[in-house]
């Protein structure tokens, strides 16, 4: 028995990074899909919330441990501003005011190359040079993928590139805060109190800078429900689990493949082509994804 457990727990371990790719990519298709039938931060808020309502009795009936002290409290409430209300807020809010998708996506894209600099400051870890080389050609495949969608803007105002730049910082820093400070912490019961710090965020600036619109269609509904239980459970778990497991910095490396597997999605559910320099640098994603995770 213990050792058919162990082989169950080997085959999880070995599927977890395609999982959390392929599931993360599809927050992209979700946005694109509820964007013209609700306000993004007011749908973050809604998704926080009932992701919170869900896990918080999930959690509760399955008897998980919550956090003992304030410190932990606060510990992993900082995670959730950091990791979902800051960063999935301040992306929605820039593109939602003028920054085009494709360059938000590039601003997001140089997460990992901010994880490889902040690691060694903030964590000790060391990311050794082929790690760095993984790192570098991934980001080179992610703009060969993201560049042919740039097409030819008139310009766009700073401010919501300052604020996709904070976002992208923040889900750097999160991930840094949760490596240090969630290691023992029952990931049933964190991803709650994740999701209420990500919810303190949301709401707020919502109310104040929204109207608060839901138009209740099919689509609404399905954006939703995947968003909660596809997205803020299945990929959030897998990405904690990830981060507890492994090197913050090849973890990072891991969102390289993010936008390649949207773009393919995007083409079988919207019809958007793929032109030969995108599909090339899917490859060459791949090849900076896998380098960086035998760094």
């Amino acid at each position: 028995m213990p050792a058919a457990t162990s082989a169950s727990n080997d085959r999880l371990a070995h599927l977890a990074p395609a999982l959390f790719v392929l599931i993360w990519s599809t927050g992209f298709i979700v946005a694109r899909l509820v964007a013209p039938h609700a306000d993004p931060l007011s749908f973050l808020g809604l998704r926080f919330s009932l992701a919170v309502v869900i896990l918080a009795g999930a959690a509760f009936a399955m008897g998980a441990v919550w956090p003992r002290t304030r410190r932990e409290w606060r510990d992993q409430l900082i995670a959730g501003v950091l990791l979902h209300g800051i960063y999935l807020g301040g992306v929605f809010w820039s593109v939602k005011h003028g920054l085009p998708a494709g360059i938000a996506a590039l601003i997001v894209g140089l997460q990992p190359l901010m994880t490889g600099m902040l690691v060694g400051v903030f964590l000790g870890e060391t990311v050794s040079r082929l790690r760095w080389t993984g790192i570098i050609v991934g980001f080179l495949g992610a703009i060969l993928v993201v560049v042919p969608q740039l097409g030819t803007p008139d310009g766009f105002a700073l401010l919501p590139v300052l604020v996709c730049l904070v976002a992208m910082l923040s889900i750097t820093l999160g991930t840094i805060w949760q490596k240090k400070t969630g290691g023992v912490q029952d990931l049933r019961t964190s991803t709650v109190v994740h999701f209420i710090g990500a919810a303190l965020v949301t709401i707020p600036l919502a109310l104040i800078l929204e109207e608060g619109r839901f138009e209740l269609t099919i689509e609404f509904w399905i954006g939703l429900i995947w968003a909660i239980f596809g997205l803020s459970i299945g990929a959030i778990f897998l990405l904690l689990v990830l981060i507890r497991r492994g090197a913050v910095a090849g973890v990072a490396a891991l969102l390289y493949l993010v936008p390649p597997v949207s773009a393919l999605i995007a083409y079988f559910l919207f019809g958007e082509t793929l032109s030969m320099v995108q599909i090339g640098g899917m490859a060459v994603a791949a090849v900076g994804v896998a380098i960086a995770s035998r760094g």
